[in-house]
């Protein structure tokens, strides 16, 4: 495969492709189990509970979103600490997040090939497991190689299959049973649990801005890309959340609570529905994960914080190849030793930091009056930030001290890296702010 260093690959997601990558990298594996779980703890309150969320949601989807209106080039969160913190804090972020990613998709697809095995024994031994799931890591690895729009395809059609099972069964649940009868609050000390349940299920709504210099118009595309998944997650979660509270489960604690609601409307025709869909979702999810993460890796090799082999792009596929191959062959080695399990415990409190990262980032720029920032941002911009903070916030104190004691840990290792790999005095493309 030819190679050329210094060229960037064309923009070729749309508002559409955008919505698409944030829509599956929200709806990956937690759906099937997050009604029981919700239901559980709030009762007919949970769709509420829901909404509710959503619009607390919407200012930390906020930052994210005006945050992608003043760059152009892919990185994200890494990118937008290293403008604002410098190239050792934009390294940090960008270690986080990709590790965080490789232990999180090692693990996804062990789960991908147990759903297979449920309806086809024959993936169920050991053996067998670990091919299929090296040989799908391999595919996931290929489909975004060969060109963006063609991985941006494949998310279509995947993602057809995984929503038309589920809408199904959600409508014909409601006209059925109808809607959920008397509501409830639920007690103050279920609140905590329901609150981080919903939380998780809304991450990933905002990942479109990592690849933004591969979006048309991205300064607008990827904003009103994150808005629009969030409706669509949130209506989505809604639906599913109403039906399975009016549908009548026979099992207590069923372990795949929208198969044991597929089996209460259609039978076995509803189990494997909701099998199939699962497949689906987990797949696309993965997907999802491949085309926009080795992203960061690219960026960070064009500006110098990696090798620049990181920032070959493939001449005949106009792929950043390299960065994508290494992302598949880190994912597939976890996948097989099983070290994944190990690293994901030590970054359960990733996520708050490259988010912490981007609020701060926010706030900075707004300080500095950077560009066009203190034209575009009025008062409301106060309650908006204020409200991430507090999201945040309470987020981060539901991180286990000994978790967030690893995180540092892998911080140590990150800042070893950062010297090693001589990110401290390489040169590279600049961030270029637009805002």
């Amino acid at each position: 495969m030819t190679m050329t260093l210094g060229v960037t690959p064309p923009r070729a997601i749309s508002l559409g492709g955008a919505v698409l990558i944030n829509v599956n990298a929200a709806i990956g594996a937690g759906i099937f189990a997050l009604p029981a779980l919700l239901y559980a703890g709030a009762g007919n309150f949970a769709p509420l509970a829901i909404m509710g969320f959503a619009f607390a949601y919407a200012c930390l989807a906020g930052v994210f979103a005006k945050l992608s209106t003043m760059f152009e080039q892919s990185g994200g969160p890494q990118l937008y600490a290293e403008h604002v913190f410098g190239r050792f804090a934009g390294f940090q972020v960008g270690w986080f997040v990709v590790c965080a990613n490789f232990a999180g998709r090692a693990a996804n697809f062990h789960v991908l090939v147990a759903y297979l095995a449920a309806l086809f024994p024959v993936f169920g031994g050991d053996v067998a497991r670990l091919v299929t799931v090296i040989a799908l890591i391999a595919l996931a690895t290929f489909i975004s190689v060969i060109g963006t729009c063609r991985a941006i395809g494949a998310m279509w059609v995947g993602t057809a299959l995984k929503l038309a099972p589920i809408l199904l069964l959600a409508g014909y649940g409601l006209i059925a049973n109808g809607l959920p009868g008397a509501v409830a609050l639920p007690d103050f000390s279920e609140g905590e649990s329901v609150i981080l349940l919903i939380a998780y299920a809304f991450s990933g709504v905002g990942v479109a801005m990592i690849s933004a210099g591969e979006t048309k118009a991205p300064t607008t595309t990827i904003y009103r890309s994150i808005f629009l998944s969030l409706g669509f997650v949130t209506a989505l979660y809604v639906l599913i959340q109403l039906a399975y509270s009016v549908t009548v489960i026979e099992q207590d604690n069923p372990d795949v609570p929208l198969a044991a609601m597929g089996e209460a409307l259609l039978g076995q025709t509803g189990v494997t529905m909701i099998s199939l869909a699962a497949i689906f979702s987990i797949a696309t999810n993965q997907l999802a994960g491949f085309v926009v993460i080795p992203r960061i890796l690219f960026g960070m090799g064009r500006r110098g914080l990696l090798p620049p082999v990181f920032a070959h792009v493939s001449s005949r596929f106009q792929t950043p190849s390299v960065a994508i191959t290494f992302f598949g062959a880190v994912v597939a080695l976890l996948a097989a030793s099983g070290t994944f399990a190990r690293l994901a415990t030590m970054l359960v409190a990733a996520e708050q930091i490259f988010i912490a990262a981007c609020i701060l980032a926010l706030i900075i720029l707004w300080r500095r009056g950077e560009g066009r920032v203190a034209q575009t941002m009025g008062p409301r911009w106060l309650a908006i930030i204020g409200m991430a903070i507090v999201l945040t916030i309470w987020l981060t104190s539901q991180v286990p001290i000994n978790a967030a004691l690893s995180t540092g840990l892998l911080a140590g290792v990150g800042t070893l890296l950062y010297f090693l790999a001589g990110a401290n005095t390489r040169e590279g493309e600049a961030t270029r702010f637009v805002g």
